[in-house]
């Protein structure tokens, strides 16, 4: 694969979904009933892939809505101030921006609670999509959260539209939340939908298991029997399997404690699409990467989602590319 970074008219990532804040406990390894201070980050998936995207060096915008109130306000300047194009985000007074607390256990791993009903993002509509947002685009980012209630669930469908007329690929990854959905069935049943519309799917083990994928990883995958171009599974510590209609493989993770995991699958995510946008410049397809592009672009992801574990929060987490080189290099591991 070229060895280059990606540059403005290569294409942009067009990211839609949830914006919030995220208050990350303080207290490592206590449950949130337990915590007593907090400190805020800006979060929700898919803002974090689009500023995980600019801090790379691949120019991201994103699409949404917060609420007219401060932590809204907030949210827009973080995202700005890291150089996501933040002209898709939209206000809504009488609905406040999304909360999400979060606790850590000693793993690093994170337990919810959300304060959604209703909230802003949840409320954008489809007239708010503007189709200017895909004039620029090569690939068109999105969550399974968006697509949990109305407006903002026909707002993400029409979007996927419009994303397709202008040729942009698809890329998914479901974040599943249960909490969030008014049941498993529904989610499922959701989440099924957006694997339909995508050429690009990430997703987690768990999530792999719930949507009914059994046995070893690489058969579950069979199982869910969708034609993607690229279907890939973080699997924590180990890596990440991956599936394309032509190859498959695994691709190891990086050995590092985890002190904090939120966000780590969005830097994952940012750095794929990333190495894809490199890839595939010049019109060519993502058919026709071989294994060791494949290979190259997921070690690059690999370093990025461990990265992303080092510190607390999402977002403040979240690598630039001189610190995935760097890992790259003293690994003695090949950047794309």
């Amino acid at each position: 694969m070229t060895k280059r970074a990606v540059r403005a008219h290569d294409g942009w990532v067009v990211c839609l979904g949830e914006l919030l804040i995220d208050f990350v406990s303080m207290h490592h390894g206590s449950r949130l009933a337990d915590a007593t201070s907090f400190v805020r980050a800006a979060g929700g998936a898919p803002a974090n892939v689009a500023v995980a995207l600019a801090r790379l060096g691949c120019p991201a915008a994103f699409i949404g809505k917060t609420g007219a109130d401060e932590f809204g306000h907030f949210l827009r300047e973080t995202l700005r101030g890291n150089g996501v194009d933040v002209s898709g985000i939209v206000s809504r007074a009488g609905a406040p921006t999304a909360l999400a607390f979060v606790s850590l256990s000693k793993e690093g791993e994170r337990d919810f609670l959300f304060y959604r009903n209703p909230c802003a993002d949840a409320l954008l509509r489809p007239t708010e999509v503007r189709k200017r947002s895909f004039n620029r685009g090569r690939i068109f980012h999105f969550g399974s959260i968006s697509l949990i209630q109305e407006p903002s669930r026909s707002a993400t469908l029409h979007a996927i539209e419009m994303a397709r007329e202008k040729g942009l690929l698809i890329s998914y990854d479901p974040n599943l939340r249960p909490p969030l959905w008014p049941s498993l069935a529904t989610a499922r049943r959701w989440i099924l939908m957006g694997l339909r519309q995508a050429d690009i799917v990430k997703m987690s083990e768990e999530e792999v298991r719930f949507l009914g994928g059994n046995g070893p990883i690489a058969h579950a995958v069979e199982q869910l029997r969708f034609p993607h171009q690229l279907f890939v599974v973080s699997l924590g510590a180990q890596g990440c399997y991956y599936r394309s209609p032509r190859h498959s493989g695994a691709v190891p993770a990086f050995r590092m404690r985890a002190v904090d995991t939120t966000g780590a699958g969005d830097a994952f995510v940012a750095g794929m699409l990333c190495g894809i946008l490199a890839a595939t410049h010049a019109k060519r397809k993502l058919d026709d990467l071989a294994p060791a592009e494949l290979n190259s672009i997921l070690r690059f992801a690999n370093a990025c989602g461990g990265l992303a574990t080092q510190m607390r929060g999402a977002i403040p987490a979240l690598p630039t590319r001189r610190d995935v080189e760097r890992l790259l290099r003293t690994s003695g591991q090949s950047r794309y």
